[in-house]
């Protein structure tokens, strides 16, 4: 069965980074965001650590060609933009907002202050390691799996990050669209269209009337392994 490996240090850190941030939140840059605008763009300067209060973020990067790779989507609790505590420099990838988002950003040096101050810095190892381990497995699946298998691993991973849990399912608590979809599994979006339809005649996801996805985490993952 394919599984999705469970970080509990990573939600415990979330959450007091969240509640840290309550406290001593007059002390950081507020920063609103419309859906489809740019928290900043390939190319600008790397200065700024970024944490979602509220909220979704892509992070894409471009090929040469021009063609767009969809890297990750952060929720609320997520950090995204640390890079830049490597070291100043042009920022590698862009980030947009997939709808209206509320934000706190932290010169780099700050954040360390911060992390340092309530006893966060080993909460955010873990929590990088985890971002890092995951998307190992992304990688690894753009070159040992078939694009159906990766579309597949891609809505449990969703699933499991955005998802609203019942008995049975889990459903997909934010619209993606297939042209989403394929940009992060690295295939074209009429092949993500044909594979939800094989997925949804199989019973495996299902499609609400507001047009959220529905998986079958466990049918899903079943049919996976014995297509693996």
């Amino acid at each position: 069965m394919t599984m999705i490996r469970q970080f509990p240090k990573t939600s415990e850190f979330r959450e007091r980074l969240r509640a840290s941030l309550r406290c001593e939140g007059l002390n950081f840059a507020a920063i609103c965001v419309v859906k489809h605008q740019p928290v900043y763009v390939c190319g600008d300067p790397a200065e700024l650590v970024y944490f979602i209060e509220s909220g979704q973020v892509k992070l894409l990067m471009l090929s040469p060609e021009g063609k767009e790779c969809l890297l990750a989507i952060h929720t609320a609790g997520d950090t995204f933009g640390e890079l830049c505590l490597a070291g100043s420099g042009p920022r590698p990838e862009t980030a947009i907002a997939m709808e209206n988002t509320k934000l706190k950003g932290f010169l780099a040096s700050s954040f360390f202050q911060h992390l340092n101050r309530n006893f966060l810095v080993e909460g955010f190892v873990h929590y990088l390691a985890g971002r890092v381990g995951d998307q190992q497995q992304v990688i690894a699946n753009l070159i040992t799996v078939d694009s159906e298998h990766r579309l597949g691993e891609t809505l449990l991973r969703l699933a499991h990050k955005l998802g609203q849990r019942d008995p049975r399912s889990v459903r997909i608590a934010h619209k993606i669209t297939h042209e989403e979809l394929s940009e992060m599994v690295g295939t074209t979006r009429p092949r993500v269209t044909q594979f939800l339809r094989k997925f949804r005649s199989l019973g495996l996801v299902e499609m609400t009337a507001e047009r959220f996805l529905i998986v079958k985490e466990k049918k899903l993952a079943d049919y996976l392994a014995r297509i693996a």
